[in-house]
């Protein structure tokens, strides 16, 4: 699965966005995620269970860092200064670093463990869902792109 596939897939069945977009807005509560799932895949209760358990899992794991990790961007903005401390900025960058690469690899994880719930055949609905979202993203770009890129008209 490719990268924007993944993120998109992400976004479409979780909300999770990654620590930055965590931070600025909360994902969808829970039940809300199974719901989509469900509304999306026709989940059965054992498969809405099963991703339930996975959820609250993720939550326990995911929850102590990003909180971390936003602490520690709190601590990196109050570094800065003419009278900066290096060797305490890159302590804290390189474990903020490290918190985002166990974010990631649990978000990743995550998403294999939920997908590994559906059937083939939710499978390829997920998909299609996915490339029908994608293609909706990339027209509303393109119709952005168009709208702001046309020659304001000279003043006479």
């Amino acid at each position: 699965m490719n990268l924007t596939k993944f993120l998109t897939t992400i976004v479409l069945t979780l909300g999770i966005t990654g620590v930055a977009a965590a931070q600025e807005m909360q994902a969808p509560a829970q039940g809300d995620q199974v719901e989509q799932l469900d509304q999306l895949l026709d989940l059965d209760e054992n498969q809405q269970e099963e991703i339930r358990g996975l959820l609250d899992e993720a939550e326990r794991q995911l929850t102590p860092k990003e909180e971390e990790a936003q602490a520690l961007q709190a601590r990196l903005g109050d570094y800065v200064g003419p009278d900066y401390d290096e060797n305490l900025i890159r302590e804290d960058a390189s474990r903020l670093g490290d918190l985002t690469g166990e974010i990631t690899a649990e978000t990743v994880l995550l998403q294999s463990r939920i997908e590994s719930v559906f059937t083939e055949e939710q499978r390829q609905q997920l998909d299609e869902a996915i490339a029908q979202q994608q293609q909706q993203m990339e027209d509303m770009q393109n119709q952005m792109q168009q709208q702001g890129g046309q020659p304001a008209q000279p003043a006479q």
